[in-house]
């Protein structure tokens, strides 16, 4: 199947590459809501996050964003959500945001690299950090430190660095896991996410990764070199383990072995990309569904029509690559 993705017509090549750069969360969209890099440690009477968190400061979230926070871990508590598996928690917390705003580039703020929290627009990938992050915290005991609001802050902050950057640590842009197969990579090497493409027969995708660094000018980042250089090191790293991926014509062969609560990954036919889009694997009614903040609609939504029939029905996606929450 890779041969064929080099007979995508002229037109076909540039409107795929166009979604991709939109996809892509790279360019500035709202003001900043987060945690800068090299903020000192926690402040007294503040619970510490997991590896590489650090301070947190109420003046730094929008009380709208606290508000979702505070209201969706107090019903996932109620609900019993903290004792539920992993992956059941973060689909469930997932559904509470259909319907939230679809805003491309979330995370793309002026200024230094930025733990951006933002429970009001999501894109596909900050929506699956925000559903995971948010399960953990709720896991973590979270909803029984809302009454401290900076400490509950801190802790939440933690969860979101650490699936969001390389290591855990803000270390500027290029430290962001801007693939999405790094993303996964990453979170496996580090034990929060096991990539289950090989498990579920798939195939290993040899292709290279250099989009960022050959559309160098979508990328306000990438006019520094140093930058450049650190995404060149990225994308070497990523050519040279390649990606494991379900073939689309095989999806639905697998479904009945897709979890609840699995982050899907679909990947992208566009020279140098490795990922077009991002959700979570959610059964209805027998039904594998894909639960994601599309490109094409207005909100988090579930898919009308099953995963394996909706990768299909995409020219610019062929196939999935399948990663599993990891509970501590």
């Amino acid at each position: 199947m890779l041969q064929y993705r080099s007979l995508f017509g002229p037109v076909a090549v540039v409107l795929l590459v166009g979604a991709a750069i939109l996809w892509s969360p790279f360019e500035p969209h709202r003001p900043p809501t987060g945690s800068e890099a090299g903020e000192p440690g926690a402040l007294d009477g503040q619970v510490a996050g997991p590896a590489g968190a650090g301070a947190s400061d109420a003046a730094t979230w929008l009380d709208a964003d606290w508000a979702v926070l505070e209201a969706k871990a107090r019903w996932a508590a109620a609900g019993g959500l903290d004792t539920v598996p992993l992956g059941v928690a973060i689909a469930e917390i997932g559904r509470t945001f259909v319907g939230t705003a679809y805003v491309p580039q979330t995370l793309e703020v002026e200024g230094p690299e930025r733990l951006v929290i933002n429970f009001q627009g999501l894109d596909c990938v900050t929506f699956v950090e925000s559903a995971f992050a948010l399960a953990r915290f709720v896991r973590a005991g979270g909803a029984e430190r809302l009454g401290d609001r900076l400490a509950a802050q801190a802790l939440y902050e933690g969860f979101l660095r650490e699936l969001r950057y390389r290591d855990g640590v803000i270390d500027g842009y290029p430290s962001r896991l801007h693939y999405f197969s790094d993303w996964i990579a990453d979170n496996t090497r580090r034990g929060l996410v096991a990539d289950v493409g090989a498990e579920l027969g798939g195939v290993r995708d040899p292709e290279p990764v250099d989009f960022m660094t050959t559309h160098t000018d979508a990328y306000r980042q990438l006019a520094e070199p140093a930058n450049i250089a650190r995404a060149r090191e990225a994308e070497a790293r990523l050519t040279a383990v390649g990606r494991w991926y379900v073939p689309e014509e095989r999806i639905a062969e697998v479904a009945g072995r897709i979890q609840n609560g699995d982050i899907i990954a679909a990947t992208s036919t566009v020279s140098g990309l490795d990922v077009a889009h991002t959700g979570l694997a959610l059964w209805v009614d027998g039904t594998l569904r894909l639960l994601h903040a599309p490109l094409v609609g207005d909100s988090v939504e579930i898919s009308e029509v099953p995963l394996a029939e909706r990768i299909l029905g995409i020219s610019g996606q062929d196939g999935i690559m399948v990663a599993r929450p990891i509970a501590p």
